[in-house]
């Protein structure tokens, strides 16, 4: 099996455990999916998934080329992109506060626009460039094609992360029918507003230098 792999077996799993354990730590992809799914909808919390998947593979394929590396070494680049982030989140959980019930249902609401903003919140993720510079390459074996194992590790983060964004999203579209009562929906999305302005709020925190 090793011999079909850029990489050994054992080099592979120990990248899956790790990406795992990293896509298991709260952050601005759970607390959003949460605040999409339960409020409009798994098919909007998929939608939302999808853009999350493309932004990160966007990411990695700019790492490889070491794109993500002139991020890292430029302070403006940074810190622009890190601020830029910070207010993105920040306009959803405004959103999503602001959200009355009348506004256009989640039905009716074009699956691209929750598409975007998962890609968009992605790609204005310095983290996530940061993994690719600072985590991935650890797993690199020297005696073997650099970029090929790039490829397939990217490829396995992706998919662990997707996985663990398609049962947030289930789960927390199972509160859907729940929160059909416009009371309880506007509760729900406050309470999931707010934390969701408390993570941006960590995440420009965390992510200073």
């Amino acid at each position: 099996m090793s011999e079909m792999l850029p990489l050994s077996t054992a080099t592979l799993l120990s990248f899956a455990l790790a990406a795992l354990l990293i896509e298991l730590t709260p952050g601005p992809n759970m607390t959003y999916l949460a605040l999409v799914s339960a409020n409009d909808g798994r098919r909007a919390g998929f939608a939302t998934v999808a853009g999350i998947a493309l932004g990160l593979a966007i990411i990695g394929a700019i790492a490889a080329f070491g794109v993500a590396e002139l991020i890292q070494a430029s302070r403006l680049l940074y810190e622009g992109l890190r601020w830029a982030g910070t207010l993105f989140l920040l306009y959803l959980a405004w959103e999503g506060w602001t959200a009355g019930t009348d506004v256009v249902s989640a039905s009716s609401t074009p699956n691209g626009k929750y598409f975007t903003r998962g890609l968009v919140t992605n790609l204005l993720n310095p983290k996530a460039a940061i993994f690719y510079i600072a985590v991935l390459p650890t797993f690199i074996e020297p005696d073997r094609p650099a970029l090929a194992q790039t490829a397939l590790l990217t490829t396995v983060y992706v998919a662990i992360a997707t996985a663990i964004h398609a049962i947030i999203v289930i789960l927390a579209g199972t509160l859907e029918p729940f929160l059909n009562d416009p009371r309880r929906e506007s509760i729900a999305r406050k309470v999931l507003s707010t934390m969701l302005a408390l993570v941006a709020i960590w995440f420009a925190w965390s992510t200073a230098r």
